[in-house]
């Protein structure tokens, strides 16, 4: 895998757009309200009918339910089937996005993605200043559930495709497969596929009290056994229907299928809506076979985790030798640190976005006298400092005069130490806006690498102030 930055802007929607009808499983009205997100604030679903109105971001970690549907829960506050609003976003190509929601689950409306993606349509797209970041696969990875026989992998590929297949063992269905080449054909192709059961799951399901919010129009029923007139009456009553009959092709009566393949159609719609709780776009294919909503998640679980410790062992490609963009006399020009507290020696990339600068750690360093003079290590405080000094020459860059400014800390989160820095290691430090910079305040991650490794990482936050002439 590689972290990859492209020159795709980000985007969001651009007016508020809500949604009315039932949760499929819960059977009670809820609202929905796509609303536009921040650059790197990804998708979050927001419960505005509780105390609060607490936030559950679209994160794999935070599924606890894959039963009938994708069941995120985050403090004891849930949200239900959360798979087709999500795969209708990364679907439109939006990368940020708030969910609002009057209950626990979004409208089921016809069983698909379609009336979401024209609710996008409807607000509109917008893009943001930042760039979309990617992580290209470099290798195959892969998730088998044993039990079930379900597989699902993803391979290097020029783009994010994505291909299921399906068989459920049962004739009236058979052996199905679907293809999406490009993103941009999950509108025509793919959004209208609505979600498919067997009776016999039918039966159960009705049996539990689930799928209140269930009618014919919003949910395939495949008719995989002999059907009883006993059986027949209760879904007259479950779907308040006058009469119900099976088609020749096996299916309840009151829906024509969209395509021949729809139900594995619907499969890859909820592959590319699970796996959108990785967080972060892929490039690679991903392949399913007999996919659903556990081995989807794990697999987003392990993909999100895999991404985590490429981000984090993420060594900026730095040739030391090379002529830096920033000595450390121009550091000094733009920096107000001076020895023995200026702990920046080069900068070798700066862009609006992230900068990435070096320290040589020597044996003459003035805090290695008493830290410790028979180990010397260099102090954990000090690597977040340099860390630091390095994000300053990224936010004292956006003003013309830097020498008239001076930086300062506001928070420090998350900070991480996970390898020592001795005498003869080479330091890279690397920084990057989390947010924009905004009235001179930098919010930004910051990493520092030394022999190959991360040896300490924290999220930073910065403003920078005039200087005031007497």
């Amino acid at each position: 895998m590689a972290i990859i930055n492209t020159d795709v802007k980000q985007k969001t929607i651009k007016s508020e757009v809500s949604l009315t009808g039932v949760g499929l499983h819960t059977g009670k009205d809820v609202t929905l309200t796509f609303k536009s997100a921040p650059e790197n604030a990804g998708f979050a679903f927001k419960r505005i009918d509780l105390e609060g109105a607490p936030v559950i971001e679209a994160d794999a970690n935070y599924v606890t339910n894959t039963q009938r549907g994708t069941c995120l829960e985050k403090n004891g506050v849930t949200i239900q089937t959360c798979e087709h609003v999500l795969a209708a976003l990364v679907g439109m190509g939006i990368d940020n996005a708030l969910l609002e929601l009057d209950n626990s689950e979004p409208p089921i409306m016809d069983g698909s993605s379609k009336f979401f993606v024209e609710a996008i349509e409807k607000a509109g797209i917008v893009e943001q200043e930042a760039t979309r970041e990617v992580f290209e696969v470099t290798d195959v990875i892969s998730y088998t559930d044993e039990e079930t026989g379900s597989e699902i992998l993803v391979m290097p590929a020029s783009d994010y495709k994505v291909t299921t297949m399906v068989d459920f063992g049962t004739k009236v269905l058979g052996t199905q497969n679907a293809t999406l080449e490009s993103m941009s054909d999950f509108k025509n192709h793919i959004a209208c596929s609505r979600t498919f059961s067997f009776l016999h799951e039918l039966e159960s399901l009705l049996e539990h009290g689930l799928i209140k919010g269930g009618d014919l129009n919003n949910a395939i029923v495949y008719v995989d056994k002999e059907i009883s007139p006993e059986t027949i009456e209760k879904l007259k009553v479950a779907f308040n229907k006058e009469s119900i009959a099976v088609k020749p092709n096996g299916i309840l009566d009151n829906l024509t299928l969209h395509h021949p393949n729809e139900a594995a159609r619907h499969k890859l719609l909820d592959v590319i809506g699970d796996l959108a709780l990785i967080g972060t776009h892929i490039k690679g294919k991903v392949i399913a076979n007999k996919p659903g909503h556990f081995v989807n998640t794990q697999f987003a679980k392990k993909m999100s985790k895999l991404i985590k410790n490429e981000r984090r062992n993420n060594v900026p490609k730095v040739d030391l030798n090379q002529t830096p963009l920033m000595d450390v006399n121009q550091i000094m020009d733009m920096l107000p640190h001076r020895q023995p507290f200026l702990l920046l020696d080069k900068v070798f990339e700066l862009t609006d976005q992230y900068v990435i600068g070096a320290k040589n750690v020597t044996m003459n360093e003035d805090f290695f006298r008493g830290h410790f003079p028979g180990a010397p290590v260099m102090p954990g405080v000090l690597i977040v400092e340099a860390m630091a000094q390095t994000g300053g020459i990224l936010v004292l860059s956006t003003v013309p005069d830097p020498e008239n400014y001076l930086t300062f800390f506001m928070k420090m989160d998350n900070v991480k130490f996970k390898q020592k820095v001795m005498p003869g290691d080479t330091l890279i430090f690397k920084c990057e806006l989390i947010t924009p910079i905004r009235r001179g305040i930098c919010h930004m991650q910051g990493y520092a690498y030394a022999n190959g490794k991360l040896c300490a990482e924290a999220e930073l936050m910065a403003q920078i102030t005039k200087v005031k002439n007497n």
